[in-house]
């Protein structure tokens, strides 16, 4: 079976209250995004990437090769209505699976940019959280 490469950057991450959804993934490391990206919290529930043609940020998260199986039955099942999967480019030039924020979700009640604060785990702690 064919493996993949995953980029999380929110729950999912080490420690996360998702990370069970990658359990029998193989952990890749720490990785980031190239500075392509516009972050944003949705209600300080879950973070979410999407691509800018200008003015984006580096956003760090992990990675994690995972199986059709993994995505498809353990974390795209758990995923919020505001995000997709997409491709994203990393810093290194390389491309990897993650989850996107939909164009419309950019504008709905709770959601925002975060692009600054360094990551989710960053954001989260600022807030208290």
């Amino acid at each position: 079976m064919d493996n993949l490469r995953m980029f999380v950057n929110g729950q999912a991450m080490s420690g996360g209250s998702l990370n069970t959804a990658l359990a029998g993934a193989r952990f890749l490391g720490p990785a980031t995004t190239a500075p392509l990206y516009r972050f944003y919290s949705v209600r300080d529930e879950f973070p979410g990437l999407h691509p800018v043609g200008a003015g984006g940020h580096a956003v760090p998260g992990e990675l994690y090769e995972v199986t059709y199986e993994i995505l498809r039955e353990h974390l795209l099942p758990g995923e919020p209505p505001e995000l997709e999967l997409g491709v994203i480019e990393l810093a290194d030039g390389s491309g990897t699976l993650s989850m996107r924020m939909r164009a419309e979700a950019l504008r709905a009640p709770g959601v925002t940019d975060i692009s600054e604060a360094g990551g989710w785990r960053a954001h989260l702690a600022g807030t208290g959280r």
